[in-house]
């Protein structure tokens, strides 16, 4: 059977009729006992398999996902991929994952499709212009690679947003991230998934955690719709589920799920070759390798597990895209879906153990999860490896809330949640 993904395997393949590729990952029966469980099959939960097996060699985990890889907020987002946050926290935890996103492909033998194309938060006032070049001027101190753009720089890279005198927003430049850009959502989970089951990890779909066995005051195990799964130690990685999960262990996570809405628009010849986010109209915009206009907006914002969203919301997000775009007016719309997000207080993530010992968490992240999903697995599989913090994890504890050390990163950067 051929495993590794190469041009030499294509064409052996192709010339055997495709007949002697090995399955992707495998799908074994849950055993009694792990070393530990990993719950959530999307990309944090599959990153944190596959970082426990190939950095700390321990391969006796389980991923528990109730549904089926990828199918929750991995597959749900608009697959941007940048670093460009204010605080140093914050800027630790998202340049690593930057720095492995720009290595994942080799390291997975699984094309991530990643696409450095770039990124542009554009301003549309010389008050705007004044923030952002203070913006970049504390990412640049952090070492991000922020970089202050004029209107003539933002016309360069995006030339048919709206640069009408008369314009509702007008540009009038932008912080600019030459190495932010896109990858591809669902080739990340798989990346992940079949790289961790080569390691000997279970991935088990179509398996819900119905509750934790607690004994002696330490989380157990976990009880399954395929049964009973004991381990001590478990990491939990379900995003906008967070709070309903915890809430099954006895814990109450300061965190509000909301409905995050996207959507594309049919296939057209490439317009836009980088990423644009305008915070006056809260939308933001990528063209797909596919040539289809991908588009992002802001939360809906009644608290929601509803996986489809509202009219108004979207209704709200294309009038923005058209304020930017007006030329895109005249394309339809192919297809809309919203992925649930787990917000906190001050929209930083929240990793570390829970109040109950041997659960660890791994959530908070809110429209930020897919940019970090190689560091929150790196963290999270250092956690469970060690019982110990990491020192990019450690600034992301729980205890936070109860210190009053918070990362306000929605008011440091200006990001939707």
């Amino acid at each position: 059977m051929t495993r590794r993904y190469s041009a030499l395997s294509l064409i052996k393949e192709g010339l055997a009729g495709q007949k002697g590729w090995q399955p992707a990952w495998r799908s074994p029966e849950p055993k009694k006992i792990y070393d530990a469980v990993v719950i959530g099959g999307g990309g944090h939960g599959l990153a944190t398999a596959y970082y426990l097996a190939r950095s700390h060699g321990v391969t006796n985990v389980a991923v528990l996902e109730k549904g089926w890889i990828g199918g929750g907020n991995t597959g749900r987002n608009t697959t941007v991929v940048r670093s460009n946050y204010y605080y140093p926290e914050s800027v630790a935890i998202y340049g690593l994952a930057h720095r492995l996103y720009e290595g994942l492909s080799k390291e997975l033998n699984y094309n991530v499709m990643l696409s450095k194309r770039g990124m542009v938060f554009l301003c549309h006032s010389t008050g705007e212009m004044e923030i952002g070049a203070r913006t970049v001027n504390a990412m640049q101190i952090n070492g991000v690679d922020a970089e202050m753009f004029s209107v003539d720089d933002v016309r360069r890279v995006a030339p048919v947003l709206n640069f009408a005198p008369d314009a509702r927003f007008p540009v009038f430049g932008g912080v600019w991230q030459g190495r932010a850009g896109t990858a591809r959502h669902d080739a990340v989970a798989w990346g992940y998934a079949r790289a961790a089951s080569a390691l000997g990890v279970d991935i088990i779909q179509n398996c819900e955690v119905t509750d934790f066995i607690v004994e002696g005051g330490r989380c157990r195990g976990v009880q399954t719709s395929r049964g009973t799964i004991r381990t001590d130690r478990i990491g939990m990685a379900v995003a906008g589920h967070s709070s309903v999960l915890s809430a099954k262990a006895g814990l109450r996570l300061p965190i509000n799920s909301y409905a995050l809405q996207a959507c594309v628009s049919e296939p057209i010849k490439p317009i836009l070759d980088t990423v644009v986010l305008s915070p006056g109209t809260g939308v933001y915009v990528s063209q797909s390798d596919k040539g289809e206009i991908v588009i992002g907006g802001a939360l809906d914002r009644v608290p929601s597990y509803g996986q489809r969203g509202n009219l108004p919301t979207l209704e709200g997000v294309i009038s923005g895209l058209l304020e930017m775009f007006p030329a895109f007016g005249q394309l339809k719309l192919m297809r809309q879906w919203a992925g649930i997000v787990d917000v906190v207080p001050d929209s930083s993530p929240i990793i570390g153990e829970s109040p109950l010992p041997g659960l660890f968490l791994n959530c908070g992240w809110g429209t930020g999860g897919f940019k970090a999903i190689p560091a929150g697995g790196t963290l999270l599989a250092h956690l469970l490896a060690t019982g110990k913090h990491h020192d990019i994890s450690r600034p992301f504890d729980l205890d936070r809330f109860v210190t009053g050390r918070l990362l306000d990163e929605a008011a440091g950067s200006g990001i939707a949640h």
